[in-house]
């Protein structure tokens, strides 16, 4: 009889681990687990929008420089304005310090030890890099939103095409500055990457022809800087390669060549930074 006892109660309290285990676990309740790249995507993208501070300066900025250099401007530039030609300009700019300002957090977290616990996970390098770039370019799209909505309302005037085309272009090539921001605080060491990453984007952004139009020897050294081929193919819609003041025409050939030669440059810097900070772990 007391062998029978203990047999029953031992099955009560297999049965009550069972059913325990039954309403934990993921199956029995109908939820699969996310993979573990989409999980960490959501999680940075979520902290980085609940940066009020950051995204004020990654909004604010680029907006209150259309206003001060384009709003209102309808002298005509090629199928559309002056209005919208700096219009698309300025969310060229806000899209690409967003995407490094996003990008370089990743120096933060190498430097809070972050990095060391993502080394112990199966992500490999490369799928680092690809989710803080697609972060990066969903925190690129506000700006460019607002900078275009900001647009639409003061007076910028094209066709629908030139609207399409020209925001995708700022979108997409976006990417470039996110992989260029990561590549900077995965190669250099310090708090202050980040920083110097961002101010490196203004001389770009000069130097790319983003602010103002240039000519001369200044230009032919602004078309193998990293922002001269994105700003020419986003505003390729409007000039169809023309630049301003005659002072010369773009093949979208040569504005192709530059972007994709400098996102190879900067992925592979990205990579080589993360796997060599990973090395030391």
């Amino acid at each position: 009889m007391s062998t029978l006892s203990i047999r029953d109660n031992d099955t009560d309290h297999t049965d009550t681990d069972t059913d325990t285990g039954s309403e934990t676990s993921p199956a029995a309740t109908g939820r699969r687990p996310r993979p573990m790249a989409v999980a960490y995507a959501a999680l940075d993208l979520r902290r980085q929008l609940r940066d009020l501070v950051g995204m004020f300066f990654i909004v604010a900025l680029p907006v209150f420089l259309f206003f001060v250099f384009g709003m209102g401007d309808d002298e005509r530039y090629g199928s559309a304005n002056v209005a919208m030609y700096v219009m698309v300009s300025m969310a060229a700019y806000g899209a690409v310090t967003a995407t490094t300002t996003v990008a370089g957090m990743a120096a933060t977290e190498q430097t809070m030890g972050w990095g060391r616990q993502l080394a112990l996970t199966p992500m490999p390098p490369l799928a680092f890099v690809a989710i803080k770039t697609v972060v990066a370019m969903l925190v690129a799209a506000v700006p460019i939103a607002l900078i275009f909505a900001v647009g639409a309302a003061t007076g910028s005037s094209g066709n629908a095409f030139d609207w399409l085309a020209s925001a995708g272009v700022v979108w997409l090539g976006s990417a470039l500055l996110a992989v260029y921001g990561l590549a900077m605080c995965l190669v250099f060491k310090g708090e202050n990457v980040a920083g110097i990453a961002s101010g490196l984007v203004v001389i770009m952004s000069f130097l790319g022809n983003v602010f103002t139009p240039m000519d001369g020897l200044i230009l032919e050294i602004g078309r193998f800087t990293p922002l001269y081929g994105y700003a020419g193919l986003a505003r390729y819609p409007i000039s169809e390669g023309y630049l301003p003041d005659d002072a010369g025409h773009d093949s979208v050939w040569l504005l192709l060549a530059n972007v994709c030669s400098w996102t190879v440059i900067f992925a592979a810097l990205a990579v080589w930074g993360l796997r060599r900070r990973r090395e030391r772990v």
